[in-house]
């Protein structure tokens, strides 16, 4: 038996880092020795209270992860001991609709490891073996904790059919705005930010990109000034506010892709006339595919996504009550990281 360290969010805004004892992998299932693993917006959520119904008070939580392989359980080949990693945290039924469909990552049972089970903040973490995806030997695992992050990005990029020349406009720089702008500057799209906290904006200034801060300017002119007065090819709204939904539909060109990338906690209100008069389609866009985290680690290895710039945070495990509580009163954090093993 295994005692590793591992930290369970309580409720109330609290986690408590515990030794437990690990998981071994069972028939088809690998253990990964976690190196890092990054805060999402969902991991927040969770903090805030606003899914304890989901997770209670007992769970392991954390999916944008980085480790290597540990052990493997019976019947699982293709990886060794060692072999750098990252887990796309799903796991589908294999039965319902969407699975027979080939739709696997939207299934209509599907559990997201990290909130359905125990994730990533724990030294050693149990999966499904078809979860893993193999890195490069030279890539960093600090950075490779963005992959999940950066599928997410590929994933919104690669439904919005965005072509080499595109005018795009991205509506929310947070760090996934950040990395969908940077994943559509990658596939040749002409990229404009729009953002009203001025840190962000800095930052996405730092990466090369245009901005526009819709607080100080008309965000519509702006872009019809850029674009000659066509408007955006594509758009995606990442903000998950209504500021951000009424503006997708006033920078969008004629026959725009419009892509719902954030989660909008109450139903917004869309100018569905818009739709009408220029022929927009509203595109919706739910976490990866296999491909897209293929993709992500293409594009982080090769530079596509600058890491350096995007993790502003690194704290040890013990001290993730501490790390949470920053990156929710900080204005200037973009994508904060865990770093659970000793040895990362």
């Amino acid at each position: 038996m295994t005692s590793i360290a591992a930290a369970h969010y309580r409720g109330n805004k609290s986690f408590s880092v515990d030794t437990i004892t690990a998981a071994p992998p069972g028939p088809g299932e690998v253990s990964v020795r976690v190196a890092y693993c990054g805060i999402c917006g969902t991991d927040m959520h969770v903090f805030h209270g606003n899914m304890d119904a989901r997770v209670g008070f007992e769970r392991v939580i954390g999916h944008e992860m980085s480790g290597t392989v540990e052990a493997l359980g019976d019947g699982v080949s293709g990886f060794s001991a060692g072999q750098k990693v990252v887990v796309r945290p799903l796991v589908h039924c294999g039965e319902c609709p969407a699975c027979r469909s080939g739709h696997e990552h939207i299934c209509h049972n599907l559990k997201f490891l990290g909130l359905d089970t125990n994730g990533a903040m724990q030294e050693i973490w149990t999966v499904p073996a078809h979860t893993l995806h193999a890195l490069p030997d030279d890539l960093r695992l600090d950075h490779a904790a963005l992959i999940e992050p950066v599928a997410v990005a590929c994933h919104d990029v690669r439904l919005s059919d965005l072509q080499d020349g595109e005018d795009v406009v991205v509506i929310g720089g947070g760090s996934i705005g950040i990395l969908v702008a940077m994943v559509a500057r990658d596939a040749g799209g002409k990229v404009v930010l729009s953002e009203v906290n001025p840190h962000r904006l800095a930052i996405a200034q730092k990466l090369g990109f245009e901005t526009v801060n819709p607080a100080e300017s008309d965000l519509a002119a702006e872009i019809n000034q850029r674009t000659g007065d066509k408007g955006a090819d594509v758009v995606f709204e990442v903000s998950g506010t209504q500021p951000g939904v009424d503006a997708m539909t006033k920078v969008a060109a004629t026959r725009a892709r419009i892509v719902m990338v954030a989660i909008h906690a109450q139903k917004p209100e869309i100018d569905l006339f818009q739709f009408f008069w220029r022929e927009l389609k509203l595109i919706g866009a739910r976490v990866y595919e296999p491909q897209d985290y293929e993709q992500a680690i293409a594009i982080i290895t090769s530079g596509g996504v600058d890491a350096e710039t995007v993790i502003t945070d690194v704290a040890p495990l013990s001290d993730i009550q501490a790390a949470f509580e920053a990156l929710d009163s900080s204005p200037t954090a973009l994508k904060s990281l865990i770093k659970v093993g000793e040895n990362a």
